[in-house]
């Protein structure tokens, strides 16, 4: 891992298609929402949040990993870094039958959004192929559909959007100023021209980040200053608690404090008040107290399934019992319009 140090070279954003106005989040501005009393915070959240989503429903999303390991890059969280020794083996991107099966399964288990993810540094052209089936296929179960796949060049952009995926997700996980410290495989700037390529084709973007890889507060405030910058802010923003894996560089950091994770989640809300802000990675370990604050804070997404990705998350099961002991309802099936991708 490379030193804590500012990027060498200015960060640009993609224009967007369609210029919106937008409230701008100077990260002083951000860090003192971070700063403020709890009771304060979770109170600013929660006016942002029935706002906003006078329903208070739960998005329920599953995530499954289409080809596992093997990765090039060198993330410092990531168990499936071919560099890094965790007990993950590479595996062949899955056949397409066993995607919709996942796919069918998840959709009679209650999710709506159904999330494809490759350990790529981005897809090969000869990949793009089977993914697009996939994504064709998944829609045509009347799921939404969601694909992350490394970094993307812009005709491969066009082509998802062209075979009706909906979103892409592409996270920046972590501040300018401490990107450095975690990932030293591409730049900061790469993962902002993706996003670029992604709504210019059109698609919805799913972006957000991990807290808990060493940060400072103030460098949490940076990584949802950039977030809620982007023009337009992500409609989903998924918050994930970092999982330490043995044999990753960032195994054994000292664990985030879960308040300080549920803070995140109400800064994230106040300043995107209209995304889908998800609760992500690290959910088997908060326990249901956390998690209900968490909720309270504005969360109104989770990943729903036993794994997300290579790591364990917390059954559907009991998913289900905690939603219903604190009486939150989850998202409908949400109808596609002819010849839309939304």
């Amino acid at each position: 891992m490379q030193a804590n140090e500012p990027l060498q070279q200015p960060l640009s954003f993609q224009p967007p298609v369609k210029k919106i106005e937008a409230e701008t989040w100077p990260v002083d501005d951000v860090l003192a929402l971070f700063d403020l009393p709890f009771n304060e915070l979770m109170f600013k959240a929660q006016s942002a949040h029935r706002a906003n989503f006078p329903d208070g429903d739960v998005e329920l999303a599953t995530l499954l990993s289409i080809k596992t390991g093997g990765c090039e890059e060198d993330c410092g969280y990531c168990p499936q870094a071919a560099r890094y020794d965790t007990g993950v083996e590479a595996k062949k991107m899955l056949d397409v039958r066993e995607v919709l099966d996942a796919a069918k399964a998840a959709r009679e288990n209650g999710a709506t959004r159904f999330c494809m993810g490759a350990a790529w540094r981005s897809p090969k052209d000869r990949d793009m192929e089977k993914v697009e089936t996939m994504v064709r296929e998944v829609k045509a179960m009347g799921l939404e559909t969601c694909a992350t796949l490394g970094m993307l060049k812009e005709e491969q952009a066009q082509r998802l959007a062209d075979a009706g995926l909906d979103y892409y997700n592409h996270n920046l996980d972590t501040a300018p100023e401490f990107y450095n410290n975690v990932i030293s495989t591409r730049d900061y700037q790469d993962r902002l021209d993706t996003l670029g390529h992604v709504r210019n084709a059109g698609l919805k973007v799913c972006c957000g980040g991990i807290v808990g890889m060493g940060e400072s507060r103030r460098q949490r405030a940076g990584l949802i200053a950039q977030l809620a910058n982007l023009n337009p802010y992500p409609e989903s923003v998924p918050v994930n608690h970092l999982v330490q894996v043995e044999g990753t560089p960032l195994h054994g950091l000292d664990p985030l404090d879960p308040l300080e994770f549920v803070r995140t989640i109400a800064v994230a809300r106040i300043t995107m008040p209209k995304a889908r802000v998800r609760l992500s990675a690290g959910r088997r370990q908060m326990g249901e107290a956390v998690q209900a604050m968490c909720f309270l804070a504005g969360a109104n997404s989770i990943f729903y399934g036993d794994k997300l990705l290579t790591t364990e998350n917390p059954e559907a099961e009991d998913d289900r019992v905690l939603l219903a002991k604190l009486g939150l309802k989850t998202r409908g099936k949400v109808e596609a319009k002819a010849g839309s991708c939304s």
